[in-house]
């Protein structure tokens, strides 16, 4: 016999106490749910349990069939939830359930407000599972012993959901787990077998495992007692029986099941494959983000099933990571059962799988987009940015993935809501217009402002306006659409294609020629700060502004990147239509042309929302020609009119002498 283990106290870990705290004081409008957090706990369990005796029978044999039990006692006032699963250890036990190790729940715990806090919708977002139990228990004893361990190496959990537990040894006879639920005061109408069944019929019908419940009867007394026992879901899994037969309540129901969460699904498609390979795929699109999706390994996602065993659930292999929001079950019939991750990266059938689950997931946002705008927009709204990965993941589907994008532009409305895709951007170019047009931008705001839209206002051209980082990546990668290139409006020389009339060219031709000699002495003063100067056809009303050379990557990413905030071949262009420039063509002699010409390269600096190297020259250079223009003003002030001066002249001088 084994010495069983000592028994000691632990304290929870401090995102765990923040949970349990949540549970016990807050979640409280929808307080049945504690019972699907657990016996969905319980499915897995059994479901991991199916999968380790496959892949390693020789830990023995397990009980047919496999189940989930449900009772409750009015005199102790308690619930008991018992499942056959795989068990635990002692040390799956203190981290699994004293410590909470996803990523995230620290930041998402502190963003939540005091409304937020007590919507059980909440239970959704960050998976709590066993937690659950203390909405409605004020202590909770757990009895486990994991499969392939002697009876006496069970273990004994406790607690009151406060601060501490206490953990030690127990012997249990079989393998799985037992958890026992001391109700609060308050909660007595859980006591019930009616009750307990309508919460399971009502959350966990769909349990391909048999949930057994006893069933009372009323005896010559009026006196209820329990006799035997029933199985009261359902057991079949719900992607396996035909669409007809299901309604919308219960996919809402099983979305809700699988992903803990209390908000009905934005979408869904179910489809069953049949050809090469038979497959069937019951996914699901979200009406809200998961607060950990943007997490390096984000749990949830697809569950692989074969043959209606659960496997795994891995959406990185299942469905690509912009799609990585999707929920679901795919069910194969050609994938072994003791399918491993590395069978899963080399196996056709799952590239086949893959393929077609992510081509379905596109079609049906396309239709949602199509036909109920309102709708995408907030898939959008929650989506969109991690959506955009596809553009640079997903050759084969970019053009597809590019037409579900949404984008602010200079026609957008007031409110800036994300409401032009590319297809209509494209319905509606200017004739002769040959390319798809955008400035990335830091803020709508300085969008709005920037001198790089100018012409392209004046001539009545769209210019998507994009704000997000990912928006970079996607025209980087995404170099046409329907047959028309995106082209910066911040990069290289404006091609306006057929807008630009004759008189624009002949205007710029001779704009050349005229300021030829200014151009060559702005950039001998600018030296090596930019890799050339010329004449703009991009401003209208501003005198100056930096775009990014050609070969260079767009201006406003290279903003970002660098730490002044400038490429490393900016281009200055200039104005030649804006008085300042006028000015500085008439006076090219001027002591302080030098000073004049750098402050005009700063602005443009300052315009672009990048750092000047210098900002105290570049102040003292202001301030000087501030003070020369005030003294020049002063000076012309002073100075009496020629009119005024002939007045003034004696008439000896004035006048013919006799």
């Amino acid at each position: 016999m084994t010495v069983q283990m000592q028994e000691e106290s632990l304290g929870f870990q401090a995102e765990a106490v923040q949970i349990l705290d949540l549970m016990i004081h807050s979640l409280y409008s929808n307080k049945e749910i504690f019972l699907r957090e657990l016996i969905s706990n319980s499915s897995d369990a059994i479901d991991r349990l199916r999968l380790e005796h496959m892949t390693q029978p020789d830990l023995g044999d397990i009980p047919d069939p496999l189940q989930i039990r449900v009772s409750f006692d009015t005199e102790s006032r308690t619930i008991t939830v018992e499942d056959d699963g795989i068990g635990m250890t002692r040390q799956e036990v203190i981290e699994n359930i004293g410590t909470i190790a996803k990523s995230g729940t620290r930041e998402f715990l502190s963003s939540l407000t005091g409304d937020q806090q007590k919507d059980a919708t909440l239970v959704g977002q960050f998976g709590v599972g066993f937690y659950a139990s203390f909405i409605v228990a004020e202590r909770v004893v757990l009895t486990t012993r994991r499969f392939g361990l002697p009876e006496d190496e069970g273990v004994r959990w406790e607690s009151d959901g406060r601060r501490e537990y206490t953990i030690g040894g127990a012997d249990r006879p079989s393998h799985g787990t037992t958890i026992v639920l001391h109700l609060r005061q308050g909660e007595d109408e859980l006591l019930t077998a009616y009750r307990l069944r309508s919460i399971i019929r009502k959350y966990s019908d769909h349990i391909s495992l048999p949930i057994l419940m006893p069933r009372e009867i009323v005896d010559g007394e009026d006196q209820i007692r329990p006799v035997a026992v029933e199985v009261v879901n359902r057991g079949s899994a719900l992607w396996a029986r035909p669409k007809s037969e299901i309604s919308a309540k219960e996919y809402n129901n099983f979305y809700q099941h699988i992903t803990g969460d209390f908000v009905d699904p934005l979408a869904y498609l179910h489809s069953k494959i049949e050809g090469r390979y038979e497959y069937t795929l019951l996914l699901f699109i979200p009406s809200h983000a998961p607060y950990d999706m943007w997490s390096a390994e984000p749990h949830n996602g697809v569950r692989l099933h074969v043959r209606r065993v659960f496997i795994m659930e891995d959406s990185a292999k299942l469905l690509p990571r912009y799609l990585q929001f999707v929920r679901g079950v795919i069910d194969s019939n050609d994938l072994p059962l003791n399918v491993s991750r590395e069978l899963l990266q080399g196996s056709h059938a799952v590239e086949v799988i893959r393929s077609s689950a992510v081509k379905k997931v596109l079609k049906l946002l396309t239709a949602m987009a199509e036909d109920e705008p309102s709708r995408y927009a907030t898939f959008w709204a929650e989506f969109g940015n991690v959506l955009k990965e596809g553009v640079v993941d997903d050759f084969a589907n970019r053009q597809e993935v590019a037409k579900l994008l949404r984008f602010n532009s200079t026609k957008s409305g007031a409110q800036q809501e994300y409401d032009v895709c590319l297809s209509d951007y494209v319905a509606r170019m200017k004739e002769g217009q040959e390319k798809i047009y955008y400035l990335l931008t830091p803020t709508m705001a300085a969008a709005t402002t920037s001198p790089h839209l100018e012409a392209f206002m004046d001539k009545g051209i769209e210019v998507l306006l994009l704000g997000e980082v990912m928006d970079n990546w996607v025209v980087t990668n995404l170099h046409h659409f329907e047959g028309k290139e995106l082209q910066s409006v911040a990069q290289g020389i404006p091609d306006f294609g057929g807008v630009e009339d004759e008189a624009d060219r002949k205007a710029k031709e001779q704009a050349a020629t005229e300021f030829a000699d200014l151009l060559g002495r702005l950039k001998q003063v600018l030296g090596d700060k930019t890799w050339g100067v010329r004449l703009s056809s991009r401003l209208t009303s501003s005198p100056a502004c930096l775009v990014a050379n050609e070969p260079e990557t767009d201006v406003n990413l290279a903003r970002r990147m660098s730490s002044a905030g400038l490429p490393s071949q900016p281009v200055l262009e200039i104005n030649p239509g804006h008085q300042l420039v006028q000015m500085l063509k008439s006076d090219l002699d001027n002591p302080q042309f030098a000073d004049w010409v750098n402050v005009l390269y700063n602005e443009a600096v300052l315009t672009l929302g990048a750092r000047i190297e210098d900002p105290a020259v570049f102040v003292r250079q202001l301030n000087a020609l501030l003070v020369a223009l005030d003294s020049r003003a002063r000076s012309r002030s002073r100075r009496p009119s020629r009119a005024k001066a002939a007045r003034e002249q004696p008439a000896s001088q004035t006048g013919n002498q006799d």
